[in-house]
């Protein structure tokens, strides 16, 4: 199984974008999505360090409600 973490894009330097969700930072390879317009803002699934999917920011915050309800079904959530 994979999993893919949305993140928002904060900042593009040719395929490398700086990307943020809940307090943390990562460079972020755009190079899987070199065929479509990724923007400053637009929301992103990354998986291994690579952008796979641009994302509406609704469904960001549906990925994440899931990812916390899990976290909090195991008692690992951070920002709880």
């Amino acid at each position: 199984m994979c999993l893919a973490i949305p993140m928002q894009i904060d900042s593009i330097d040719g395929f490398l974008a700086r990307c943020s969700t809940k307090g943390v930072s990562r460079d972020v390879n755009l190079f899987l999505l070199q065929d479509r317009k990724v923007s400053v803002g637009d929301h992103v699934l990354v998986h291994l360090g690579y952008a796979i999917e641009i994302i509406d920011v609704a469904e960001a915050r549906r990925y994440w409600e899931v990812f916390d309800a899990a976290l909090d079904a195991i008692g690992e959530r951070a920002d709880a």
